[in-house]
């Protein structure tokens, strides 16, 4: 019986490898040994980056709104406990969109946020 030999599998397994660090520099992207650890800290990398860049649009949102609400006389927090109050369900992302392009609207959720129940 011939005996099995890796060369179809280990070529298969570079050429994954070599497919996933297209970009690198110099043997990052040439040399299995240098290869393996740049593409696992990569990847690291991009699954930390993932969860920091919703943190980070959160906060961006966040200053938009504030700007707006200071526009229109009141506090960001004051904003969102009226609009909690009011059992209006919007996010703040469309939140900071409606700001950033319908004022009008927006000067209606800041009046009903700020109308005393």
């Amino acid at each position: 019986m011939a005996r099995a030999k890796w060369a179809v599998a280990a070529r298969r397994r570079r050429k994954r490898l070599f497919k996933a660090t297209e970009g690198f520099r110099a043997g990052r992207k040439r040399l299995v040994r240098h290869a393996i650890p740049t593409l696992m800290r990569s990847l690291v990398y991009a699954r930390r980056d993932r969860h920091n860049r919703k943190r980070e649009f959160r906060g961006l949102w966040i200053a938009r709104l504030n700007a707006a609400c200071r526009m229109q006389g009141i506090t960001y927090a004051q904003l969102m406990r009226g609009l909690r109050v009011a059992q209006v369900q919007l996010d703040r992302k469309h939140l900071a969109d409606v700001a950033a392009h319908d004022q009008l609207t927006f000067q209606q959720l800041v009046a009903l946020a700020t109308t005393p129940k």
